[in-house]
């Protein structure tokens, strides 16, 4: 039988609380950390592998870190046809740039990919990053 896991990062007591309730009800296993340790521990080999065993010491914070999540692109639930992954990632990629007004390393960063990855994609979809820094230009 399939077991869910929640992971959760969160510096808000109150909202990791809420979730840990929620999952409770539902049968749901939920790890939490903060922001520190979430970011500290991906550098640590023993809590990445822990993440899979789920040895982790767990802890929640009492403040938020305010995270930037983007939308996924919402032309896809509109259109009757169904998409590639390719396209789906084009489009994603050229959102994130968009939203970071050309930073790669920032669109990299909240895409969950590393920047030689980006710069890789952005070549082979042939994306402008210049484009998006020029809109920037133009509504500053």
């Amino acid at each position: 039988m399939a077991r869910s896991l929640l992971i959760i990062v969160s510096d808000d007591y109150m909202e990791v609380q809420k979730v840990r309730s929620w999952a409770q009800q539902n049968g749901v296993t939920v790890n939490a950390y903060n922001h520190s340790q979430w970011t500290n521990g991906l550098e640590d080999t023993g809590f990445r592998s822990g993440l899979h065993t789920e040895e982790v010491n767990l802890q929640a914070g009492s403040q938020s870190v305010g995270g930037k999540v983007l939308a996924f692109p919402n032309r896809f639930v509109d259109d009757k046809k169904v998409h590639t992954i390719n396209e789906v990632e084009k489009d994603a990629i050229e959102n994130a740039i968009l939203e970071f007004r050309g930073n790669l390393t920032e669109a990299a960063k909240a895409l969950g990919i590393g920047r030689a990855t980006l710069y890789r994609k952005v070549k082979q979809y042939q994306i402008d990053p210049s484009v998006a820094r020029r809109k920037a230009n133009r509504a500053a």
